[in-house]
């Protein structure tokens, strides 16, 4: 049986959807739900006029363990695929427990009331599924996941060892827009505003958020600026390769981007502090989500290249070796092919990925698991097939910053 239930209706659920219809080998029958049937039922349209292909629909609450629980029931898939939000992980991992099925997700669990995230929360549930037969797959996306097999590959094929590890997130992509995310406006926020963080000799180091900035260089997309973040994946890799001495993550901003976000922050429109309007609570952060554009309308209008890929440093045969994996990604391309932009397809493609691999039985184990804790070869092939090719350079020295 490969039939999949998946939860949520944004721009990643939409590039996974349309992914899975198209390769009717690979899945069964596809389930589509949210809170906004609407929405399921907009991307089963395109769906059905793109490829021909009938996509089932449903409404669910994903807070709500039991109400996903009972439409896990009904829909009797053999992977619940959580393309929802990553405050939901919890309760849908509690929901598959409940009904006997596996789990895979795309960003690991915070929540709602302080921007913290870490895979803690996640790990605990290990016992759980394993006791119970089940699988959970974590971080099933491009950064992470795509970012993790690409190290896991490195350690495989490329050197012996590696001692630090780089992964570079470049869109170099132009929406039009004064001030917009890519993806959900309030996780992005989140995300960018948290302190920065990375893994040096053994310890984690603290920065202010987007206080250090380095050029790069991009394939196919040119010179920009890149920041110095915390990325969960630095997490589970550093665990899971211990003997990664230093690992860093790096985004690009614009200037107007980081303008806009600036005066926000300033205002107070970026907190998740509750404040009191017209005798209502409100979350600042969520109000200014309302008012933004929904980043899966900004397809068509998106134009320019995404470039996300690993460097690393290490040995190769005794001898110290810099190898860059990256991947490439046309917004227009992505459009043309699913109606969203390329931030939401690098992500949707591993999702739909990981779940192949999953429901044919490449990827296997009971527990709780990360991408990086299995063999990257599938994954890349798969990459390759589907729309996510990657190029391997060996660079000249390591990176001097």
């Amino acid at each position: 049986m490969k039939d999949v239930l998946v939860i949520g209706a944004g721009g990643v659920s939409s590039v996974a959807v349309h992914k899975m219809a198209k390769n009717p080998g690979l899945f069964g029958k596809v389930t589509l739900a949210s809170r906004r049937r609407f929405k399921c039922d907009a991307i089963a349209k395109s769906v059905q006029e793109r490829f021909g292909v009938e996509i089932a629909t449903a409404e669910v609450d994903a807070d709500d363990v039991d109400a996903t629980a009972l439409l896990i029931d009904q829909v009797k898939p053999k992977l619940v695929v959580n393309l929802a939000l990553p405050y939901q992980d919890l309760n849908l991992m509690e929901a598959c427990l409940k009904t006997g099925v596996d789990y895979l997700d795309t960003a690991n669990y915070e929540p709602r009331d302080e921007a913290k995230f870490e895979y803690g929360w996640q790990w605990a549930y290990q016992d759980r599924f394993k006791e119970a037969g089940l699988m959970a797959l974590l971080g099933s996306g491009f950064d992470p996941g795509v970012t993790s097999v690409f190290a896991t590959y490195i350690k495989k094929h490329l050197l012996d060892t590696i001692a630090t590890l780089d992964i570079l997130d470049c869109n170099g992509g132009d929406h039009g827009q004064h001030f917009a995310t890519n993806f959900n406006p309030e996780i992005n926020i989140r995300e960018v505003t948290a302190p920065a963080r990375h893994w040096e000799n053994g310890d984690w180091v603290e920065t202010p958020a987007l206080s250090e900035r380095q050029v790069f260089i991009f394939d196919q997309v040119g010179a920009k600026n890149m920041y110095l973040m915390y990325h969960e994946e630095l997490e589970s890799l550093v665990k899971h390769i211990p003997e990664i001495k230093r690992a860093r993550f790096w985004m690009t901003f614009g200037e107007q981007y980081l303008t806009h976000l600036r005066v926000l922050q300033n205002v107070g429109m970026t907190s998740i502090e509750p404040v009191m309007y017209e005798g209502r609570e409100i979350i600042p952060l969520q109000f200014l989500k309302a008012v933004l554009p929904e980043p899966s309308t900004l397809g068509e209008t998106t134009k320019g290249k995404t470039n996300i890929g690993d460097i690393a440093t290490g040995t190769k045969d005794g001898a110290e070796k810099t190898v860059y994996v990256y991947n490439v990604c046309d917004h227009e391309d992505a459009y043309a092919e699913t109606g969203n932009q390329a931030v939401s397809y690098t992500t949707g493609v591993p999702a739909m990925i990981g779940a192949a691999l999953m429901l044919n039985g490449q990827w296997r184990g009971t527990g709780v698991f990360n991408m990086e804790e299995f063999d990257p070869d599938p994954f890349m092939d798969m990459l390759n097939a589907h729309g996510l090719p990657w190029q391997v350079k060996e660079l000249p020295e390591p990176l001097k910053f």
